[in-house]
């Protein structure tokens, strides 16, 4: 009886052990499904635009709106319309205002005549930023210009230029013996000893 009791709640405990591994499986991959599973979306409909280089996507159909993303190289988007001139396309852009942007057209290329695009009113254009400037005449008027006085050069006496002299060769003013005596005088010393010694023998 004891033993039979042991299998018993062993059995139970084994099987609790399973339906726990069996909910929490399923439980994991009920929640892998749901994070993974693709999202689909549905082709895009209507004329679209393919992108052979990098673009510019902006608010309006003109430099002067503000830049708001990029198109990459081999991205499309749908064609909504085009500025009245037809330099413009508008497209359809998400995460900006209305989930509408401009392109340049001569960047893009449009999977459809352009004269198939309805033409759509730009936005109004943004007001440009102002940048304060100041009259510098009225700045002058009221010394609003931070103007430095100008610090005047100094004059300084250049040094006395010193002109080297030299003595003109010939022109010797100092009283000597000239070189050319002393050597005949020595010579004629010379032979005087010479003719003694000869005539002492």
């Amino acid at each position: 009886m004891e033993q039979i009791k042991r299998i018993f709640w062993i059995s139970l405990i084994l099987l609790a052990v399973f339906l726990l591994t069996q909910s929490t499986g399923v439980l994991a991959s009920s929640l892998i499904q749901e994070t993974l599973a693709p999202t689909v979306t549905g082709t895009p409909t209507g004329p679209t635009i393919i992108v052979p280089d990098r673009v510019n996507v902006r608010m309006g159909p003109s430099l002067d709106y503000e830049q708001v993303g990029v198109l990459i190289s081999g991205q499309e988007a749908v064609a909504l319309g085009r500025s009245p001139g037809g330099d413009w396309i508008q497209i359809v852009y998400y995460g900006v205002d209305g989930n509408k942007a401009w392109v340049y057209a001569p960047f893009v290329r449009l999977n459809a005549g352009q004269v198939l695009l309805p033409v759509v009113e730009p936005p109004p254009t943004p007001t440009p930023r102002v940048t304060a400037t100041i009259d510098p005449t009225l700045a002058a008027q009221f010394n609003l210009v931070d103007n430095q006085p100008t610090r005047l050069p100094t004059f300084t006496q250049a040094p006395a230029v010193v002109y080297p002299t030299f003595a003109v060769e010939g022109t010797t003013t100092e009283r000597g013996i000239p070189p050319i005596l002393a050597i005949f005088g020595l010579l004629l010393i010379g032979s005087f000893g010479i003719i003694g010694v000869v005539l002492r023998r």
